[in-house]
Protein backbone atom coordinates (compact mmCIF):
# COMPACT_ATOMS: atom_id res chain seq x y z
CA UNK A 1 0.00 0.00 0.00
CA UNK A 2 1.12 3.37 -0.37
CA UNK A 3 1.59 6.17 1.94
CA UNK A 4 1.86 9.67 2.51
CA UNK A 5 4.62 11.35 4.54
CA UNK A 6 5.55 14.55 5.80
CA UNK A 7 9.00 14.97 6.59
CA UNK A 8 10.46 17.93 8.63
CA UNK A 9 14.04 19.02 9.14
CA UNK A 10 17.10 17.03 8.07
CA UNK A 11 14.33 14.36 7.08
CA UNK A 12 13.19 16.83 4.38
CA UNK A 13 16.68 17.01 2.87
CA UNK A 14 17.49 13.40 3.03
CA UNK A 15 13.96 12.21 1.13
CA UNK A 16 14.45 15.98 -1.35
CA UNK A 17 11.00 17.28 0.07
CA UNK A 18 8.23 18.20 2.57
CA UNK A 19 6.12 15.36 1.05
CA UNK A 20 6.34 12.02 -0.66
CA UNK A 21 4.81 8.56 -1.00
CA UNK A 22 6.19 5.64 0.33
CA UNK A 23 5.18 1.62 -0.47
CA UNK A 24 5.35 -0.68 2.33
CA UNK A 25 3.28 -3.75 2.89
CA UNK A 26 0.16 -4.21 3.84
CA UNK A 27 -0.40 -4.92 8.16
CA UNK A 28 3.09 -3.12 8.42
CA UNK A 29 4.32 -1.06 11.60
CA UNK A 30 6.07 1.82 12.40
CA UNK A 31 9.48 0.17 13.10
CA UNK A 32 9.12 -2.05 9.60
CA UNK A 33 8.57 1.56 7.68
CA UNK A 34 12.05 3.04 10.00
CA UNK A 35 13.72 -0.25 8.78
CA UNK A 36 12.13 0.12 4.92
CA UNK A 37 13.30 4.02 5.05
CA UNK A 38 16.86 3.38 6.17
CA UNK A 39 17.40 0.88 3.76
CA UNK A 40 15.85 3.26 0.63
CA UNK A 41 17.57 6.53 2.56
CA UNK A 42 20.47 4.97 4.31
CA UNK A 43 21.25 8.50 5.46
CA UNK A 44 18.48 7.95 8.10
CA UNK A 45 20.62 5.60 9.99
CA UNK A 46 23.15 8.65 11.07
CA UNK A 47 20.16 10.03 11.94
CA UNK A 48 20.64 9.86 16.22
CA UNK A 49 17.07 9.66 17.04
CA UNK A 50 13.76 9.76 14.59
CA UNK A 51 10.68 9.96 16.05
CA UNK A 52 7.21 9.14 13.83
CA UNK A 53 3.96 10.46 14.37
CA UNK A 54 0.95 8.69 13.35
CA UNK A 55 -2.13 11.01 13.25
CA UNK A 56 -0.71 13.73 14.93
CA UNK A 57 0.59 11.55 17.92
CA UNK A 58 4.05 9.71 18.67
CA UNK A 59 3.99 6.10 17.53
CA UNK A 60 5.49 3.05 19.26
CA UNK A 61 7.23 0.72 16.83
CA UNK A 62 4.64 -2.01 16.92
CA UNK A 63 1.79 0.50 15.77
CA UNK A 64 0.26 -1.05 12.47
CA UNK A 65 -0.28 1.66 9.68
CA UNK A 66 -3.27 1.95 7.67
CA UNK A 67 -3.22 3.71 4.41
CA UNK A 68 -5.12 6.53 5.40
CA UNK A 69 -2.95 7.49 8.21
CA UNK A 70 -1.03 10.57 8.30
CA UNK A 71 2.79 9.84 9.11
CA UNK A 72 4.92 12.32 9.80
CA UNK A 73 9.01 12.29 10.36
CA UNK A 74 10.38 14.06 13.33
CA UNK A 75 14.39 14.45 13.17
CA UNK A 76 16.18 15.10 16.47
CA UNK A 77 16.26 18.15 17.44
CA UNK A 78 18.38 20.37 19.78
CA UNK A 79 18.77 23.63 21.10
CA UNK A 80 19.60 25.49 24.38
Amino acid sequence: MKVHILAFGITKDIVGGSTFEFQIEEGSNVGQLKKHLQQQYPAFEDLASLAIAVNSEYASEELVIKAADEIVLIPPVSGG
